[in-house]
């Protein structure tokens, strides 16, 4: 009898804000007729929903937790559905979710430009409320990043390679949201003058010489960047000061 139960839709996780209603949803068949009895966990805390007897299970969210729902037959036949997630967003910006939300994936949370030192830790932060809650894909410089698959992009210790243009893709069955992209600067700190006199040795001096320094801003298949444009300013400046005729071509 061990498989006298057979669930035929699983109840799915979801991302919502504070305050939001929706609907659990479990199905199943069996040799007879069936129970459901919903319960909830919290912060390591299983509880038996009381009244949660049937199939849908109507919430208005408050707070994050898990859910699963039981199933039996006469037999005392039971199964257990998946464990799910309801995360919940307690400070969600005005106007969001947008009237008439059908589910799709609304970033609540942008990562942030940051600068760090070689070695450092590097965390960039994301969030979206999607129904199915999304799932999550990070980028770098356009370039898919295989093991980042969640809200929260970890290095351990940040490479020179690590720098470059950030950004995630939140999506879920009813379509896709991308974060803003985000600059983040990997490197040795060091004191404007300790830098200028650094690269005074790594640029001997010169004269007569012309630099030409190209900045691409636009992509076709990447969101514009910003970098480019302040690297290259930064850069004539460095150069001009080294003595050299600069250049600057953007795009």
């Amino acid at each position: 009898f061990s498989t006298a139960i057979a669930i035929t839709e699983q109840p799915v996780s979801v991302s919502i804000p504070v305050g939001y209603s929706f609907t659990l949803r479990c199905r199943a068949k069996g040799r007879t007729s069936l129970q459901y009895q919903w319960f909830c966990q919290h912060q390591s805390v299983c509880c038996l929903i009381p009244g949660a007897t049937k199939q849908d299970l109507p919430i208005t969210a408050q707070q994050t937790q898990l859910y699963t729902c039981r199933i039996n037959d006469l037999y005392k036949n039971a199964i257990f559905s998946d464990w799910v997630k309801v995360e919940v967003h307690q400070c969600v910006a005005r106007g969001l979710p947008p009237q008439l939300w059908r589910g799709e994936p609304v970033i609540v949370l942008n990562p942030t430009e940051q600068r760090v030192e070689v070695g450092k830790p590097l965390q960039l932060q994301c969030a979206a409320m999607g129904i199915p809650a999304p799932s999550y894909q990070w980028y770098q410089n356009g370039n898919l990043l295989e093991h980042q698959k969640k809200k929260k992009l970890w290095i351990t210790h940040a490479k020179v390679s690590d720098s470059g243009t950030y950004l995630c893709c939140a999506s879920n069955s009813h379509g896709e949201h991308w974060t803003n992209a985000v600059d983040i600067h990997i490197g040795q700190t060091l004191p404007p003058a300790e830098h200028l006199q650094l690269c005074r040795l790594v640029f001997p001096l010169a004269t007569g010489k012309i630099a030409l320094l190209v900045g691409n801003n636009r992509y076709q298949h990447h969101p514009n960047l910003m970098a480019p444009v302040t690297d290259v300013f930064e850069l004539s400046l460095l150069l001009e000061q080294l003595g050299f005729q600069v250049v600057s071509l953007l795009d």
